[in-house]
């Protein structure tokens, strides 16, 4: 930006750059579980007021708006960083907290909210230091490490000061962290190549933003007088740059060092750039699965973080998915193979859930019972990341056999934990999320139910949950072909239902929809949908092998499969470097 009058409202400013490209806008509150979607309707740059629209429906608008203040998040995928040439296509988000608002209630559950952008993009903090926003494009790479020589989460630097900083990392690895934890070390590298390392305290955590993302505030603890040299120096270049690409100070005329990219910078950016107009080419219902999982990771980090049961979060994922079935069930179960990044737990809780809902809908389409057994299903595994600790630091590696038996206890951990929090859940829900794991013969846990003592329900969710662990190999167990599966389940009819397994079979086939499909021509090729007899009748090409560093994306119908060759059968995406990349 050239030298010029300051700008007015700098985070007018701010906010006017957002809404160039393709954004979201949310209203947070400390003590919610989940963010309001708002629009916005008016921006006046001069003025700095800003009016947005919400719906809220019940009692709890005023959580959000209180002693007449507000707070959001605007969020976009693509860069706002113009002045950078080559700068990456990659998320920006910036959060404005405690604003004066008005307050307007348009009908039963839309309110107009009429907000005054603070004057400075600077906000002093209650201590007396000055908090830096990284606006416009303006980056930082973070590493946290949570456990002393152990497991380091990556994030990216949202705001600094001399006291701390607040840290954006995905909402998955939030898993081993809460409020009030020591943290052995926090290194924060810029641009440029320069970082800074120090220890660091937990202060506080949120969802942040649309995507599956969580805010860490940082204290920066421990700190030697070089280490408070280097961090003045920091937050002075960070407010330089600041003011720069904000405008608010005529007298700055050009970056900082600290942000001008080194070469490993500009290579990074590229990489960026290359998977992010991957990444925007997800369909709505891939988004909308995607958005489950990142509200189960949500409402972990509240039952763990701030002993608050998010019922309402819960119940709400629940009838996204009975909407989202019998609104378009081949397209949602086409989506349930993007979760692929997702943390196990999570992947097995949605899919879990929809397979069950599909089956459970099949049966009757008019059933009372299937809300419940849905909310069951994704509760079901939500007790494995609660026994994450330092015994058991992460789930993501292979378990050594310690480390199963400890995961073994997840059940009664995430019961005595709802119990703790004052939640009972229904009959129905509880013998989901409880039983899940028993087994016909008496093998299961952590009850060790056997025959009759299983019901029906149960009885669906052991065969859908036999079939993803063995289809979707993990601990080091590579994962098998839906007709293996099917085989060795078939085997264990001491320990599975056979009748709901053909059940299973029939719903699914042998080329599940989601599927990667190998073809002769040397394609590769999701599933979207197949005939009566489990047959694919519509393919996305996404690889040819003879070209493996090529991408394709590609949909064919059925009567155009002799371009890709015969079905050969189902392969793992990881042989053949089938990648999914994190919005």
């Amino acid at each position: 930006m050239p030298a010029s009058a300051p700008v007015q409202n700098p985070t007018a400013h701010v906010v006017q750059s957002f809404l160039k490209h393709q954004y979201e806008i949310c209203v947070y509150a400390k003590d919610m579980p989940y963010a309001l979607q708002a629009n916005i309707i008016d921006l006046n740059v001069e003025t700095g007021l800003l009016v947005i629209e919400v719906e809220c429906h019940g009692e709890s608008f005023n959580s959000y708006v209180r002693d007449g203040k507000v707070s959001f998040d605007i969020e976009t995928l693509n860069p706002l960083d113009g002045s950078v040439k080559n700068s990456a296509l990659t998320r920006d988000i910036h959060s404005v907290s405690n604003i004066p608002t008005k307050a307007v209630k348009v009908d039963s559950s839309t309110y107009r909210l009429e907000c005054q952008l603070p004057s400075s993009v600077f906000l002093l903090e209650q201590r007396g230091a000055v908090r830096i926003p990284f606006i416009l494009g303006m980056r930082a790479k973070v590493s946290v490490e949570v456990y002393l020589d152990g497991l380091i989460v990556a994030g990216s630097l949202r705001n600094i000061s001399v006291g701390g900083c607040l840290v954006d990392v995905a909402i998955e690895d939030t898993v081993p962290i809460t409020v009030g934890q020591q943290l052995p070390g926090v290194t924060i590298e810029f641009p440029n190549g320069a970082s800074f390392f120090s220890e660091g305290v937990i202060r506080h955590m949120r969802p942040f933003g649309n995507h599956g993302y969580a805010a860490l505030g940082i204290e920066y603890v421990n700190l030697e007088p070089h280490q408070t040299e280097e961090l003045f120096y920091i937050v002075n270049e960070a407010e330089r740059e600041a003011a720069y690409r904000s405008g608010s100070n005529d007298r700055v005329v050009g970056h900082s060092p600290l942000f001008i990219p080194g070469a490993v910078e500009k290579a990074a950016i590229q990489r960026e750039e290359k998977e992010q107009k991957k990444r925007l080419r997800q369909s709505p219902m891939q988004r909308g699965v995607l958005e489950l999982a990142h509200q189960l990771q949500y409402s972990l980090m509240y039952i763990k973080s701030r002993d608050h049961f998010p019922e309402k979060v819960i119940y709400d994922c629940a009838d996204a998915i009975l909407y989202l079935l019998r609104q378009d069930r081949k397209a949602l179960l086409y989506a349930l193979a993007f979760l692929h990044n997702e943390p196990d737990w999570v992947r097995q809780a949605v899919r879990v859930a929809v397979q069950m809902a599909d089956i459970l809908l099949i049966r009757d389409p008019h059933s009372i019972h299937v809300r419940e057994a849905v909310v069951g299903a994704l509760l079901h595994t939500m007790g494995k990341p609660l026994l994450v600790s330092e015994e058991l630091p992460t789930l993501k590696a292979n378990m050594s056999p310690r480390h199963k038996e400890i995961l073994k206890q997840h059940v009664v951990t995430l019961r005595s934990k709802l119990l703790s929090l004052g939640w009972k859940p229904s009959a129905t829900c509880e013998d989901i999320m409880l039983h899940a794991n028993e087994l016909l013969d008496g093998t299961g846990y952590p009850f060790n139910l056997k025959g009759s003592q299983i019901s029906d329900n149960v009885l669906v969710v052991s065969i859908i949950k036999a079939v993803s662990k063995l289809m979707y190999g993990r601990n080091g167990v590579r994962p098998l072909t839906p007709l293996n599966a099917y085989r060795l389940v078939s085997e264990a009819p001491q320990c599975y239902d056979k009748a709901t397994l053909v059940e299973y079979i029939q719903c699914y086939g042998l080329y599940p929809i989601g599927s990667l499909a190998k073809f002769s021509g040397g394609f590769l090729a999701w599933i979207i949908d197949i005939d009566g007899k489990g047959m694919p009748i519509k393919v996305n090409v996404v690889k040819n092998l003879a070209f493996m560093d090529t991408n394709i994306d590609s949909v064919l119908e059925q009567g155009d499969f002799s371009q890709i060759g015969r079905l050969e059968g189902v392969v793992d995406p990881n042989d053949y470097g089938v990648i999914f990349h994190k919005v």
